[in-house]
Parts: C-alpha cells; sequence; structure tokens
C-alpha cells in the first residue's frame, strides 16, 4: 500500500487552504478541484473521515455538473461569435476573356481579337449593421448566463432538500439506536423478573416484537441515508459508490422567512432575469432590423489586357449603393419590426404574470414555515419532555416492581409516535424552507 502518504498530503492541503482567513475564488477553486480529485476513488476515504458542509457540496455542483457547464459553454460561444460580427464579407477575385470573337469568326482588326479582364470587388457592409447585429448577438449571451443561473437554483435547491433530509435522518438514527438500548434493558429486567415469576411471558413477546420493529426502522432509516448520499453524488457528478458524512451542525433553527416584494424578486429570480434579458435582446433586434433600411456600399476594380495590338491597357472601377428604403425592399424588416413589438409586449405581460405567482406562493410558505417552526418547537420543548418523563417514571416504576410492561411498552409507544412525527414535521419545515430559498434564489 503506497497510497496513504497520497492521502496525508490531500489532507495537508484541505488542511492549509480551509485555515486562510481570506476567502477568495482563487482558494475556492482549488478547494473545489481537491475534493472532486479526493472523490474519484474509493481508495482514498477521505471524505469518509472529514463532515462534509453544504457549501462545499453546492461549490462542487456549481464547478461539476454537466448541465452548467453545458450553459457555460454556450455563453462562451455566444460572445466568440459576437466578436467577429463586425468583419466585413471576404472580397471576391475574378478573371477570364473579355469580348473575344467567336472560334471560326473572321477578325479584320488586331483591337477585335478582344480582352482578358482581371475583376476585383468588395462589399461594404454598413458598419450601424454591424454594430447592430454584434450588440444582438452579446444579449444573447446574458440570456445563457441566466439559463445557467436558473438550472443551478434548481440543482441548489435539490442538494439543500437531500442535505437537510440527510440531517433528520440522522437525528432519527441516533433516536432509533436509544431506543434499540432502551428496550433491550427493558427485555433484560422482564427476563429476570420472568424467572421469578414476576413478568408475564406475552409482555416479553411484544417487547421482542417491537425491538424487531425498532431495527427494521434502523435499516430503512440507513438505505435512505443512502440514498440521500448518491442524490447528491449524482448531483456534484461523482462516483455513486462515495460515501462520507454530513456536517449536521447545519440547520434552520434560526430561520425566519420575510414576504419580499416585486423588486426582490426581480433582483434575484433569474427567470425574470431572462425575461427581461429577452425583452433587451428584442429591442436590440428591432434595432437589427431597422439598421436594414441603411444601405451597403460596393466598389468593384476591373482590368483588362488586349489580346492584339494597337489597343490599350483598359480599366473599369464601379460604386455601387444598395436602395433598401424601396417599396418592394422595406415590407419585410418593417413587419418584423412591428412583430417583435408585439412580442415585447406579450413578454411584458409573461413577467407581470410570474412576478404575481411568486408573490402568492411565498405568502403562502411564510405561513407555512411559521406553522411547522412552532411546530418543531412545541415537539422539542412539550410534547417529547413530556412524553420522555412519562415514559421514565413508568420504567421506574417497572423496575421497583410497581408497574407493569404493558405500560411501559404503552408509554414507550407513545413516545416513539411522538419521535416520529417531529422528524416528518421537522423534514417537512427544511423543505419548505429551502423552497422558499428557491423562490427567492438564496
Amino acid at each position: 500500500m503506497k497510497r496513504p502518504h497520497i492521502k496525508t498530503e490531500q489532507n495537508r492541503i484541505i488542511a492549509v487552504l480551509l485555515n486562510r482567513k481570506k476567502d477568495n475564488k482563487k482558494i475556492k477553486s482549488i478547494i473545489n478541484v481537491c475534493l472532486i480529485g479526493m472523490t474519484m476513488s474509493l481508495t482514498y476515504p477521505t471524505w469518509a473521515q472529514k463532515k462534509v458542509t453544504l457549501d462545499s457540496i453546492l461549490s462542487v455542483i456549481n464547478t461539476n455538473h454537466p448541465m452548467l457547464k453545458n450553459y457555460r459553454y454556450r455563453a462562451e460561444s455566444m460572445a466568440l461569435y459576437a466578436e467577429g460580427a463586425t468583419s466585413l464579407m471576404a472580397p471576391e477575385v475574378g478573371g477570364g476573356p473579355w469580348m473575344l470573337p467567336y472560334p471560326g469568326t473572321k477578325v479584320m482588326d488586331q483591337r477585335d481579337k478582344g480582352q482578358m479582364m482581371l475583376s476585383v470587388q468588395q462589399k461594404f457592409t454598413n458598419p450601424a449593421k454591424l454594430r447592430a447585429n454584434q450588440s444582438f448577438l452579446r444579449s444573447k449571451t446574458l440570456l445563457e448566463k441566466a439559463d445557467e443561473k436558473y438550472t443551478f437554483n434548481e440543482l441548489r435547491a435539490l442538494a439543500k432538500t437531500a442535505f437537510y433530509q440527510w440531517i433528520v435522518l440522522e437525528k432519527k438514527k441516533k433516536v432509533l439506536q436509544e431506543n434499540e438500548a432502551i428496550i433491550k434493558l427493558v427485555l433484560k429486567i422482564s427476563e429476570v423478573r420472568y424467572q421469578y415469576n414476576q413478568s408475564k411471558l406475552g409482555t416479553i413477546y411484544k417487547a421482542q416484537g417491537r425491538l424487531s420493529e425498532v431495527q427494521n426502522r434502523m435499516l430503512t432509516n440507513d438505505n435512505e441515508i443512502i440514498q440521500k448520499n448518491i442524490i447528491l453524488n449524482q448531483l456534484m457528478n461523482v462516483s455513486k459508490e462515495i460515501r462520507y458524512q454530513i456536517d449536521t451542525t447545519n440547520h434552520y433553527r434560526n430561520f425566519i422567512p420575510e414576504l419580499p416584494d416585486t423588486a426582490t424578486f426581480a433582483q434575484n429570480r433569474s427567470d425574470i432575469k431572462k425575461i427581461d434579458g429577452t425583452i433587451y435582446s428584442m429591442r436590440l433586434n428591432q434595432q437589427l432590423e431597422r439598421s436594414q433600411a441603411k444601405p451597403d456600399f460596393t466598389i468593384s476594380y476591373n482590368h483588362m489586357f488586349p489580346l492584339g495590338s494597337g489597343m490599350p491597357g483598359q480599366y473599369m472601377l464601379l460604386g455601387m449603393v444598395s436602395i433598401p428604403i424601396a417599396p418592394w425592399s422595406s415590407k419585410m424588416y418593417k413587419s418584423n419590426v412591428k412583430g417583435m413589438e408585439g412580442q415585447i409586449e406579450a413578454m411584458k405581460y409573461e413577467r407581470e404574470s410570474v412576478l404575481n405567482e411568486l408573490q402568492g406562493m411565498t405568502a403562502g410558505m411564510v405561513n407555512e414555515i411559521e406553522t411547522l417552526r412552532e411546530q418543531v418547537f412545541n415537539y422539542e420543548k412539550k410534547i417529547i419532555p413530556a412524553l420522555q418523563k412519562n415514559y421514565e417514571t413508568l420504567l421506574l416504576a417497572y423496575q421497583e416492581n410497581r408497574e407493569e410492561l404493558y405500560a411501559v411498552m404503552d408509554a414507550y409507544e407513545a413516545r416513539l409516535m411522538a419521535q416520529i412525527q417531529y422528524f416528518d414535521t421537522l423534514s417537512r419545515y427544511f423543505e419548505t424552507a429551502v423552497n422558499y430559498e428557491k423562490l427567492l434564489e438564496k
């Protein structure tokens, strides 16, 4: 085994990078590359030894997800298209016979033998058209970036949901382990008391059944943890077999949502920005269409070489200009401008509709989050502590032979059901909070 020194070096690099106080993009990118590289091999169990934070997972997703790379390359390609948009058409060069007599024709004069012509022509597109086309192509880059941000917001919400569900599963795992230990203790007490005819065999079987149920719950819980692990690996585009622990200290305990206004949505939401960018791009496209009314210019130079004597060399220099304002040619771009104006108005109403829908959804989520937060508080501070005290009191009485086992098991089941309901409520609380942040793209 020659790999431990590689793992030690990776740990040293990450420790140095994480201890740096100055947080900049370069350091973040190095950390992301290290994390991605370490996850590509199961023989480097670095992630299994360290608790992975949500921020590190989101950073790897942002760097490594194929769909985000797709939008980045598309944005780069549009930027490159825009760079070449101001180029002129290639010049044209040609040559051939000019005014030659047909074969077999009797030539009476040397000057009638014809000429050979060399032609050079260059078209100059109106600079206003080139600038308008360049601006239009650049606006397409902004749309690709808006799509990238929108996609990342969707991926981030999926990652957050899986991460916080994993946190709940870890909490649930500890509780199930505690319950398993408690039932085993009760079984031991019951088996000892049964030997002295102080416990019933039926209650022992019931406790054994409850123990098997808890163990089944633990198996299901462990499987769900693995599923969340796989989901995060998929989002990070790393091997699905990688296993690691997560930092469970990050939660929404002090999460207090606010009802944002339309200006906040317009500032944060990438889909709104895309609508704004689309409107802006269509305005530029209108300018491009209007620029079609401007003329283009062409210069043509032709030189003739005489084939017979007595005739001098000749040339022809022509300058040409297009007339796009002619009625039969202007109808197309004028109609295009009007059609785009209708599309712009439609986009404005779509923007208004999206903002209205977002406000309604957010208002409902704010109320739901506040309700779920209060329910979580009640479970943590009132319901579960009260049922825990009830259970402990009955267990103590059972140990002192002052209570029956069935009463203890009833108290245990009541506490366990409250704990399960608590975890379900906590999971819904996290999920709703994530959806709220998704709406605000936070």
